[in-house]
Formats: C-alpha cells, sequence, structure tokens
C-alpha cells in the first residue's frame, strides 16, 4: 500500500532554517507530482509548494518564494522542503500529498482539492 510520511519538523527561532522530507513507500508509481502543504490553527489548509518527478517543474505559494525551495531525490523516493529565513507566521502543521492524475505543477501554490494520499503531517513552530 502506498503511503507518504513527513519528517523534520520541530522548534526554530525566527530566521532559523528547517529541512522537511516526504518519503513515499510502497507503490510510488501514482507520486509523479507531490505538494507540501500546511495548516495553522483555525486556517484552512494551504498549498506551499510542489515539484513534478516528470518535468521538474515547481511550484512556490508568493508567501514562501526566495525563503522555501523543494526538491526531489527519485532514487530514494523523497520530496524535501528546505525553508530559511522562518518567520513566526510560518508556524503550522506541514503536510506532504500526491497529486491526483490531471494536475500540472506550475508556478503557483499548489491547490489543495487536487492532492490525495496525505501523510500525517509534521509541526513546525517559530518562536522566539
Amino acid at each position: 500500500q502506498s503511503q507518504l510520511v513527513e519528517s523534520g519538523g520541530g522548534l526554530v527561532q525566527p530566521g532559523g532554517s528547517l529541512r522537511l522530507s516526504c518519503a513515499a513507500s510502497g507503490n510510488t508509481s501514482p507520486y509523479h507530482i507531490i505538494g507540501w502543504f500546511r495548516q495553522a490553527p483555525g486556517k484552512e489548509r494551504e498549498g506551499v509548494s510542489c515539484i513534478s518527478s516528470t518535468t521538474w517543474s515547481t511550484g512556490y505559494a508568493d508567501s514562501v518564494k526566495g525563503r522555501f525551495t523543494i526538491s526531489r531525490d527519485s532514487a530514494k523516493d523523497t520530496v524535501y522542503l528546505q525553508m530559511n529565513s522562518l518567520k513566526p507566521e510560518d508556524t503550522g502543521v506541514y503536510y506532504c500529498a500526491a497529486a491526483r492524475p490531471g494536475y500540472y505543477c506550475s508556478g503557483p501554490a499548489p491547490d489543495p482539492t487536487r492532492f490525495g494520499s496525505w501523510g500525517q503531517g509534521t509541526q513546525v513552530t517559530v518562536s522566539s
């Protein structure tokens, strides 16, 4: 059975960095496009970034452009999210998910309604 597992969250001071990992196991053939999302308390889940394994195209939310970088290690079936210059408003539970067929990752933030196979999430807290 296919599964996505996030790791790498934690507590960091403003201006600090974290690297999140999203590891795929089982049948990874559906995972052509992986997205990162986050959800802060009392807020809706929002798209952060996505990457395609076939075109290597990426997409980012405006709020993280220039600070976050998504990458993929196909040999390890793992997608990373390098987060630099973290701000308190980056706090939330971060999830990775696989895009449903027909979705194209390019430019803007990924649309959560177009993704499935969600991981369990990893908490990121940015606070002094």
